[in-house]
């Protein structure tokens, strides 16, 4: 039996340099708990998780796989609602079972999450950013937002789940389905298909991959590399629509995939000071060298192909799409890493770690920066 926690003897007091407290641990060992005391003992107000009214904790802890993004999904829009109306009252002192900051992963707008991702990059460039989009938000209403996020070479992983159809209109095509594919009711698709990692090539991007949503072991090590890429990286998933687009006249089904697919090579990623153990041939592997200090070990099936051409890569996608192949794994790969901070000069130190101290130049650095708009 634990005796109660003798908050009087805390010297100096805790809540007299740090007004915002949080209770960090596992599920279960007492944080709200402990808030509540703390709450009592200096009159803070509380700001908890709402475990009682997600309905989708039971069921989680029954099928973990299946209610994991429903359980934390309801969290964090819970842990918006309540911090918006809480600060409200602009509180002196708060006690919390959690921390806001970790919530990083919400839905944007259709066609609009590089908008989103870029303005959060700016605020805070020392976070990953992974952006998952659908081929029709992405190559249709989202196309321009996708474009000039590629020129900015925004640091960030954009990630498209790519089944050529627009599941909620019934298996109507998007714009990234092969013309003459056919509907599941056989019927002709008479337009032109947009590439996405071509288009992603063509505009600046430095990592450009495409991967097949079944093949884990090829989908796995791109990713990782990807998100260690300084840079704008973008990896094109085939990720066949189980319901609408997986027949046997689709060009986005798992068998016309299977069937159809021309691997360029496979990729080992080394984290940083991790021993290199494989062992590859000299000629057909390249070893390329991240800021991190992490390693991508490229191993080429295919040994006409240079990823490190910007011309030989376009190519070799062209080519494939003329003989109904689809080409998987890493297509182009821009070793001058560089990201739109880099680009405009920005300053090292998060944005929105900044003070009024930081931002405010004083009347003579205004005086200056005014003189030569002149």
């Amino acid at each position: 039996i634990c005796k109660p926690f003798p908050f009087s003897f805390w010297s100096p007091p805790i809540f007299e340099h740090y007004p915002y407290t949080v209770i960090e641990g596992n599920i279960g060992v007492g944080k709200s708990t402990l808030a509540k005391k703390m709450g009592e003992q200096y009159q803070a107000a509380l700001l908890l998780e709402a475990f009682v009214d997600n309905p989708y904790l039971a069921p989680f802890y029954q099928d973990p796989k299946k209610y994991a993004l429903p359980v934390e999904t309801f969290f964090l829009k819970d842990r918006v609602d309540r911090a918006a109306e809480f600060w409200k009252n602009k509180p002196n002192r708060v006690v919390s079972d959690y921390f806001l900051n970790k919530s990083h992963g919400f839905n944007s707008v259709h066609g609009r999450m590089p908008s989103v991702a870029t303005g959060a990059n700016l605020a805070n460039r020392d976070l990953y950013y992974l952006g998952v989009s659908g081929d029709g938000d992405t190559a249709s209403i989202g196309l321009g937002q996708f474009c000039h996020v590629i020129r900015r070479r925004l640091n960030m992983l954009y990630i498209v789940d790519n089944n050529g159809t627009y599941g909620l209109t019934k298996g109507q095509f998007s714009a990234t389905n092969d013309k003459n594919s056919k509907s599941k009711k056989g019927e002709d698709n008479p337009f032109e298909s947009i590439d996405l990692a071509a288009l992603a090539i063509q505009l600046g991007a430095g990592f450009v991959a495409r991967s097949f949503s079944g093949d884990k072991d090829q989908l796995i090590p791109l990713m990782t590399a990807a998100l260690s890429y300084k840079g704008f990286a973008f990896i094109d998933i085939v990720s066949p629509c189980v319901t609408f687009n997986n027949h046997t006249q689709s060009t986005k089904s798992y068998e016309y995939f299977r069937d159809h697919n021309e691997a360029l090579g496979y990729l080992d990623f080394i984290p940083e000071k991790e021993e290199i153990t494989i062992e590859y041939e000299e000629g057909t592997s390249k070893e390329v060298q991240i800021h991190d200090g992490s390693k991508m070990i490229l191993h080429k099936l295919d040994k006409s192909h240079n990823p490190y051409s910007r011309t030989n890569s376009l190519k070799v996608l062209n080519e494939t799409q003329e003989d109904g192949k689809i080409v998987t794994g890493v297509i182009y790969l821009d070793k001058n890493e560089a990201d739109l901070h880099d680009v405009i000069n920005s300053n090292k130190k998060p944005l929105n770690t900044l003070k009024e101290n930081d931002l405010c130049p004083g009347s003579k650095g205004l005086e200056y920066v005014n003189d030569n708009f002149r």
